[in-house]
């Protein structure tokens, strides 16, 4: 098979292997055959990522996707392929899954097959979302990756989980019928349009098609907001923001984890490969409203962060802040605040993964997640300590570590737009600061109570996965070059438009 023909298959692998294995994981009655099932398929999609990452540099193959006739009739077909960014999301999609069962490989589920049938369908839907070149298709797998979700926290969650669940059902729900009124409404103004090779189409969902759409400055404007909201609401940023504390507070932590490590990268993502090529018109009129909102956002799920005494939601309004940071520097609309956009992207997934993998291992031992009723891990559990430190230093954007280098091009491409809006999300640094030492203080610092005695060291596989967490910390803090440059085809290409 020749280089061209192995690079095409990729991105197929990437979605269909999770798929098949989530279906086979469903007639698995056994719970460790599944569970090895499970983290098998993941480490196999893994090692299809990393593969894929050696034909990044070769221009000859950049960009070239797969496709067939899906649905001909009305021009839709099943393209999918990897550009720059598709790249750094389906690795750290990859990356995320067999980092999550093995962290999480202790925690008894009911019908487990179940649980984990879900989850690899999950990430199928996720590898979809980010090597989709047709919007039918995209919006497909966009209800893919959603729909084992309202199950997986419907049925393993806390609680209180049916009305978070209902909740993040009907937001997401709206959200995504928003987009596909928006998708059909675009998909009417691609009639003869002429591609750069002489193609003319009727009507196409084509991922081409929607960026040379017919619109005009008025229908812009309505349909940027029809498929921002559904975005928005994704990521989520203010103030589209209030399912997930409670979603991700109430879902199994396995759940939350693929929630706010890769699912909410699907809104970031969406609004730079669809959202501001298909409306330039409408994104440089709202610019600076969005940016507005995306900074009041910051800080006040920043300061939420500050008061919380439940660590699971402070971890998740502290990725609201993240968020919001991206979301402004993305409508900045240069490119240093693309670029670090895309480093974040991947950057924030490992972080917050690692964070919420401290929270689980603390939560399975004491039974607890309140500061308040914690401190002193310290003394009994002096790795966990360690590895949370580097991780919340990283989360804060400390020099040397990954996420220093995306929030410092971000806040140049936000300076660049306005120096005030950069002040502004510059405090929220302080204020991560504030909440993220003050989390390492009362939960692992001074005295330990009875509670907190009883805690034991990590054992040797969750300090495995915690020392993969902390290496691509530093590897990328130090050198994040490799990174950098997958996004520099996908740079190119909004500046173009």
């Amino acid at each position: 098979m020749d280089a061209k023909n192995i690079w095409v298959t990729f991105p197929q692998l990437l979605i269909f292997l999770p798929l098949i294995a989530g279906v086979i994981t469903f007639f698995l009655r056994n719970e460790k055959i599944a569970k090895a099932w499970a983290l098998f398929a993941s480490v196999l999609t893994l090692c299809i990522s990393l593969t894929s990452l050696y034909y990044a540099d070769n221009k000859a193959l950049n960009g070239l996707t797969f496709g067939y006739e899906w649905l001909k009739y009305i021009g839709s077909s099943f393209t999918v392929g990897l550009n720059g960014l598709g790249r750094i999301l389906t690795l750290l999609t990859a990356i995320a899954f067999p980092v999550i069962f093995i962290a999480t490989s202790k925690t008894k589920y009911k019908n487990t097959s179940a649980f984990y049938g879900l989850m690899l369908l999950s990430q199928s839907g996720l590898m979809g979302v980010f090597c989709a070149m047709d919007a039918l298709l995209f919006y497909f797998f966009w209800e893919l990756a959603l729909v084992p979700v309202y199950f997986l926290c419907s049925r393993w969650g806390g609680e209180k989980r049916i009305q978070a669940t209902f909740k993040f059902f009907v937001y997401t729900f709206a959200g995504s019928l928003l987009m596909l009124i928006g998708i059909i409404y675009v998909y009417q103004h691609t009639t003869g349009i002429t591609f750069a090779d002489g193609t003319v189409v009727a009507h196409s969902f084509s991922l081409r098609a929607f960026h040379l759409a017919s619109l005009t400055a008025a229908q812009q404007g309505w349909m940027f907001w029809l498929f921002f909201i559904a975005f928005a609401i994704k990521m989520p940023i203010f103030p589209f923001h209030t399912w997930q504390p409670d979603a991700y507070e109430q879902s199994p932590t396995a759940t939350t984890m693929v929630l706010s490590g890769v699912m909410v990268k699907m809104g970031v993502f969406a609004l730079i490969r669809w959202l501001l090529p298909i409306f330039p018109e409408a994104v440089a009129k709202f610019d600076t409203l969005i940016i507005g909102f995306a900074v009041i956002g910051m800080i006040y799920a920043s300061c939420l962060a500050i008061v919380q005494d439940d660590l699971k939601r402070l971890v998740a309004y502290s990725s609201i802040a993240h968020i919001g940071l991206m979301c402004a520097a993305i409508f900045a609309n240069n490119d240093s605040g693309f670029q670090g956009v895309m480093i974040q992207m991947f950057n924030h997934g490992i972080n917050i993964i690692g964070l919420w993998i401290v929270v689980h291992l603390i939560e399975q031992q004491l039974g607890v997640r309140k500061l308040s009723q914690l401190g002193g891990v310290a003394h009994k559990a002096p790795v966990l300590t360690i590895m949370l430190v580097v991780i919340a230093v990283a989360n804060i954007a400390l020099p040397l570590t990954n996420a220093f280098v995306g929030e410092f091009l971000m806040l140049s491409g936000l300076y660049q737009f306005n120096m005030w809006y950069a002040v502004a999300a510059g405090v929220c640094i302080i204020l991560a600061a504030v909440y993220t030492l003050n989390m390492i203080q009362k939960v692992f610092y001074g005295e330990t109570n009875a509670l907190t005695a009883t805690i034991k060291e990590i054992k040797w596989n969750e300090k495995i996965i915690l020392a993969v967490i902390v290496i691509i910390i530093f590897a990328v803090g130090i050198y994040p070059q490799p990174l950098l440059n997958l996004t520099k085809e996908t740079v190119t290409a909004i500046s173009n438009k």
